[in-house]
């Protein structure tokens, strides 16, 4: 996997949301099409992205990645994946995770779960009903976060004292574009909101992000 030809840029942070009371981390992040959901720990948050402020908590396992299909939250917890209603926060099903809790991102796209292997430096593409690995693609730093927008696949990392937000060829896991955060700027959780930004957990900042996504020309 080759990143040396790949376009960089300064990612463009547009809001911060958070710290949240009773949320010191932030590990996945998902968006429903009107709440932003943030992983916390021991339960999941929604967020309004307009207002800024807490909307809904479900009480639950919520360690890692989280993702939404249009009607199901799906969120890592420990060594499974949970599948949720986010009316009522039951949980309806639970299929095991590749990493065996070494989990980071969590992704719905066509039809499958993408599960991000942090030290691994992976990304799985799941059967959602089995939890059986159908293939896997190979980065070159530790994975966070993962999305998919407009046919697009998408990661964070967080490696040493430098996280960012890449854009890769789903196919060969070349990197084609980098977004690079800030100094001391770190990303957990990742998501489009299928439109012009990404959400990006904080991690140990308590903070869930928004964040530019690059449209038309690349630089």
């Amino acid at each position: 996997m080759n990143s040396t030809t790949s376009k960089v840029r300064t990612a463009e942070i547009v809001r911060e949301y958070g710290p949240f009371d009773g949320a010191a981390k932030i590990h996945g992040v998902t968006h429903d099409g009107e709440l932003v959901w943030a992983a916390t720990g021991a339960r999941l948050i929604g967020i309004d992205p307009a207002s800024g402020k807490q909307a809904r908590t479900l009480e639950l396992a919520a360690d890692a990645g989280t993702a939404f299909d249009g009607k199901h939250l799906y969120q890592i917890a420990e060594q499974r994946i949970d599948k949720i209603d986010p009316a009522s926060g039951k949980v309806l099903k639970t299929i095991p995770a590749p990493g065996h809790g070494a989990d980071s991102g969590l992704a719905w796209a066509e039809g499958s779960l993408w599960v991000g292997q942090y030290r691994d430096r992976k990304i799985h593409q799941i059967d959602p009903e089995t939890g059986t690995v159908i293939r896997s693609i190979e980065s070159n730093r530790f994975v966070t976060g993962v999305t998919w927008v407009d046919g697009e696949l998408w990661h964070a990392t967080w490696e040493g004292e430098q996280s960012d937000i890449r854009h890769i060829d789903p196919n060969t896991g070349e990197v084609l574009e980098r977004l690079e955060m800030p100094q001391g700027v770190f990303v957990s959780g990742l998501e489009s909101d299928g439109a012009g930004l990404f959400y990006a957990g904080g991690g140990g900042s308590g903070k869930v992000r928004a964040v530019r996504r690059p449209q038309g020309e690349r630089p």
